[in-house]
């Protein structure tokens, strides 16, 4: 057997093991060596999801997250990305449960946000700004994440899981302070459009906001959106969420 088989089966077992035990291996020595590679990624599962983690009871999520171990396959063993990892596997891979709360996909995606803001690296060439000119390239912050969602997930916890959506559409943007510390904000929808647009771009005007606010509400009167949109951008660069591109 070659070195990659041998390897081949090594990482198999660890990950199963139901599957052959490996050539001249001790099973109770596998059997440590596979407990310090799961307890690893459930650490680093339960730490990303930290309520997400507090609805299920502690068999059902170790089984959870055996699936996740068993099954998927990671392609990083970096704790940020293994969390991105997880939910890829919620998303496209897992099959929910009857015991799975109903918003199991908000939550966790919310919770992945709240996590990539945490550890989100400002770009060189982006800063703060208390008053918006003309000229200004403005963008969302690399610290920054607008959503959106059917459920109230910013309020969820062991205390509180809802069985249907909330009546409207749940928008808000996550984002982190001027003291690194993750902050919540409730959107009003158009808010929400306007700064998902800007995530979208690398830089607009204050009057390109306005013309693409004037093609994209035709309802709103253009004295309206000409008197409002410079406060909204004002209030949200203050607080960080928006900045401008320099160099």
């Amino acid at each position: 057997m070659s070195f990659r088989e041998v390897q081949s089966s090594f990482i198999d077992y660890i990950r199963d093991p139901s599957r052959p035990l490996p050539v001249d291996t001790d099973a109770r020595r596998m059997k440590v060596y596979r407990e310090l590679f799961f307890n690893n990624v459930e650490g680093f599962v339960s730490n990303g999801f930290p309520v997400l983690r507090s609805l299920y009871r502690d068999e059902q999520w170790q089984a959870l997250v055996q699936q996740f171990f068993v099954t998927h396959d990671c392609q990083t063993p970096i704790f940020v990305e293994i969390a991105g990892e997880f939910l890829q596997f919620l998303v496209a891979e897992y099959q929910p449960q009857d015991t799975d709360p109903p918003f199991l996909l908000e939550l966790a995606h919310y919770e992945y946000l709240e996590l990539q803001v945490a550890v989100a690296q400002e770009s060189e060439n982006h800063q703060t700004l208390e008053l918006i000119n003309q000229d200004d390239l403005l963008l969302l912050s690399d610290c920054a994440r607008v959503a959106q969602y059917a459920f109230e997930v910013q309020h969820i916890s062991a205390e509180y899981q809802p069985d249907e959506p909330a009546s409207r559409p749940q928008c808000f943007c996550v984002y982190r302070d001027e003291e690194d510390e993750v902050q919540f904000l409730a959107l009003a929808p158009l808010t929400a459009q306007v700064l998902s647009m800007l995530q979208q771009n690398e830089g607009m005007t204050l009057d390109g906001i306005i013309e693409w606010c004037k093609s994209t509400f035709p309802q709103l009167e253009d004295s309206a959106i000409e008197q409002g949109i410079l406060p909204l951008l004002t209030q949200m660069a203050q607080k960080g969420i928006i900045q401008t591109r320099i160099g």
